[in-house]
């Protein structure tokens, strides 16, 4: 899995452990590195507009979204979807 250089990460090593993972870092300022992750921003914000104040997104809303977007092909999937990769 791919980060960016956020302190949210801070416990990567835990997280390869649980996930019998490897974790790669991306340089600052380097995000087609994480081209996926910056396309998936992107689409997201189809959905919530940024400065939208989170707050106020209900989870019917979060649920749709995240509905959509796993069952909507990917080229970087071979045009097959988030869902389809996942349960295959």
């Amino acid at each position: 899995m791919t980060f960016d250089n956020g302190k949210e990460f801070a416990g990567f090593k835990q997280l390869e452990q649980a996930l019998k993972m490897r974790s790669y870092f991306a340089w600052p300022y380097h995000s087609w590195e994480r081209g996926t992750n910056e396309n998936t921003n992107g689409l997201l914000r189809q959905f919530f507009p940024k400065g939208m104040d989170f707050s106020t997104i209900r989870p019917s809303e979060v649920d749709r979204a995240s509905k959509l977007l796993n069952n909507r092909p990917r080229k970087c999937l071979n045009y097959r979807t988030p869902a389809e990769v996942l349960w295959s």
